[in-house]
């Protein structure tokens, strides 16, 4: 993203407006680490398991409170928001004035992704502190994943928000992907708990993927390359495909 696409004015309006929110503030920021906490607090979660590598429940379930946040602000907060501004006619009335329409979604990619890398440093810190869970060992590779699941979350927003026409809409699409999308980050079921043959059906999957990259370099080890490749194909895609359907009006 050019830094000429970015209007700090628009940007600290964008982020003054997002402050008012305290749903979209709850579930991005707060419910991911809640739902971490709720289940660090069973004592079955805090012993080793078998079906995670002898590795603690709780250890795999860090992983995915950190995709969770980004599920919900790519997927659900974002395209209501920029289907309501064009559904009001707001982007209209920009492209008569000097701060172009892109400035606005630039500045919604912005706060989305910063706010889904707080949700994710959130989890991080309480999964440390609270469950003495081991930061990432391979730091480097887990940033990495960690920012191509944040890019492929937002650009499937932009396509969620490129097909909808009113927010009901968005709403609509995004509901019908969110759950999918929980349920390949492994929300009900850890990837590393799934049958091979389904955990390698989720591996093709963004958040699947994402989820199996964060896992490895949380163990140490490099991201599978396979595994970025899938998140760089899916942002590639998707990124051409809300470029291609986007309508400001």
């Amino acid at each position: 993203m050019s830094a000429a696409l970015v209007n700090p004015a628009v940007l600290r309006s964008e982020v003054r407006l997002f402050r008012r929110e305290p749903g979209a503030l709850f579930w991005m920021l707060g419910f991911p680490t809640l739902l971490l906490a709720i289940l660090g607090s069973i004592p079955a979660f805090r012993e080793t398991d078998p079906a995670f590598g002898g590795l603690r429940p709780v250890d795999g379930y860090v992983p995915v409170a950190v995709l969770l946040g980004l599920i919900v602000g790519g997927i659900q907060a974002m395209p209501q928001t920029l289907t309501g501004y064009r559904e009001r006619g707001i982007l209209r009335r920009m492209s008569t004035t000097p701060v172009r329409p892109s400035a606005l979604l630039s500045a919604q990619m912005l706060l989305f992704g910063g706010a889904a890398l707080v949700s994710a440093l959130f989890a991080l810190a309480v999964g440390r502190l609270a469950f003495d869970v081991r930061l990432p060992r391979q730091g480097f590779g887990y940033a990495l994943a960690l920012l191509l699941a944040v890019l492929v979350a937002l650009a499937l927003g932009a396509v969620i928000s490129a097909l909808s026409r009113t927010t009901k809409i968005a709403g609509a699409i995004g509901s019908a992907v969110f759950f999918p999308a929980m349920f390949c980050a492994g929300v009900w079921m850890p990837v590393q708990t799934m049958p091979d043959v389904l955990a390698r059906i989720v591996g093709y999957t963004p958040f699947g993927a994402a989820a199996e990259a964060l896992n490895q370099a949380a163990a140490g080890h490099w991201p599978g390359w396979g595994h970025l490749g899938v998140l760089v194909a899916w942002t590639v895609l998707l990124t051409a495909g809300a470029a291609r359907w986007f309508r400001w009006e």
